[in-house]
């Protein structure tokens, strides 16, 4: 019997417009070595194959895998298997160990109305349909975007029978959440898939190392968030820790590997950081202040009764929920120093792979929760 993901058909009209939007506005900038165009037929068999593979094991492993869409000639330097593989399921999971690490692509091309596996490549061109599985029924769809080193824009991100398309829209991110939006790339200044977004790193190694985390973001030269927290600070750092600034200050042309090595190894160590009980500290500057920090209510401030929850995905709403029904005592933490620091930012990554980033929006009334674990994936 012919397997189905009735998701995978639901969604893949919306992706395939998405792709086809992408690669005419880059030919439009005259972009060249663009990625080939995906039909809907093409996307609903590469999602319904990933889906099905999710949910089997080897050798008491569940695959990890990703499959990018381009013919052989397209890619750098490929892998070639010397006969074509049948794009089904048992064949991605016995392949899956040999191809889990990251950046290596199975690449997925047809003929003759059918999809094949050709072999691997660790390049893909820009705009490439890229299907990543995850774990056990959840897959994100991907496009590569901009630098080979910069993370992958996701498009997508199935669960289930739960899709969720992600909300493009950085313009109206960025009015309607300024302090949200410049750190987490949806402003004029940097892209979100941008090497050099160092809030993004942070938060993509927060949540992959899976024990959960704080991280407080606030302004240069400022010690009014000291008020926020509790004293004496048992990790206070002094005097500032400055090797994140100092790379992001002297940034070289975005091919240099020993740089980019370097910005990753010091982004990684500030996120394990956030492990310690208690909450990290970085300036926005990013330097780092302390960590393991407690955060208590301001002196005469209110107690948050209430927060906004929002979510970049296309037709979610804006919920008001109280503090508690948001998370555990991390987020209620967070609402609270953001409800009394209104010109800070707080990240909070929960074991179980959510991703919440709370700001004061201009002109609103309530703190916001803006769940942006879809983009981090």
């Amino acid at each position: 019997m012919e397997l189905t993901y009735p998701a995978a058909r639901a969604v893949a009209p919306t992706l395939k417009a998405h792709f086809a939007e992408c690669l005419a506005n880059a030919r439009g900038r005259g972009a060249s070595k663009l990625a080939p165009e995906p039909d809907e037929s093409t996307i609903e068999l590469m999602i319904t194959a990933g889906f099905w593979a999710s949910l089997r094991r080897e050798e008491g492993r569940s695959p990890r895998i990703s499959l990018a869409y381009l013919a052989p000639e397209d890619a750098e330097s490929p892998l070639l298997f010397a006969r074509r593989l049948a794009l089904e399921p048992a064949t991605l999971t016995k392949l899956a160990p040999a191809v889990e690490r990251p950046s290596i692509h199975l690449g997925v091309w047809h003929e003759g109305g059918e999809l094949y596996l050709w072999g691997t490549s660790r390049t893909i061109p820009n705009s490439c349909f890229v299907l990543e599985v995850v774990e056990p029924g959840l897959l994100v769809v991907k496009r590569r975007r901009g630098h080979e080193g910069a993370k992958y824009a996701n498009v997508a991100v199935l669960q289930g029978e739960q899709i969720k398309v992600i909300e493009q829209a950085g313009p109206q991110v960025a009015v309607e959440l300024p302090a949200i939006a410049s750190f987490l790339g949806f402003d004029s200044r940097r892209s979100w898939t941008d090497p050099y977004n160092v809030i993004v790193q942070l938060a993509v190694s927060m949540r992959s190392h899976g024990k959960g985390g704080s991280l407080l973001i606030v302004p240069h030269g400022s010690d009014e968030w000291r008020e926020s927290i509790i004293r004496p600070i048992a990790y206070a750092v002094a005097p500032a820790f400055g090797e994140i600034r100092e790379l992001t200050d002297n940034t070289p042309d975005q091919s240099s590997l020993e740089w980019r090595e370097g910005l990753q190894r010091a982004t990684e160590m500030v996120a394990g950081l956030t492990a310690v009980d208690g909450a990290t500290v970085i300036s926005d500057r990013y330097d780092l202040l302390a960590f393991g920090a407690k955060i208590t209510r301001r002196p005469r401030s209110a107690l948050v009764e209430q927060v906004a929850v929002s979510e970049p995905v296309l037709g979610s709403t804006l919920i008001l929920k109280d503090p508690s029904e948001i998370g555990g005592t991390r987020h209620l933490s967070a609402a609270q120093f953001v409800h009394d620091q209104r010109d800070c930012l707080a990240l909070i990554a929960s074991q179980d792979g959510r991703f919440t980033a709370f700001a004061w929006p201009l002109g609103e009334a309530y703190v916001r929760a803006h769940r942006v674990d879809s983009l981090l994936i």
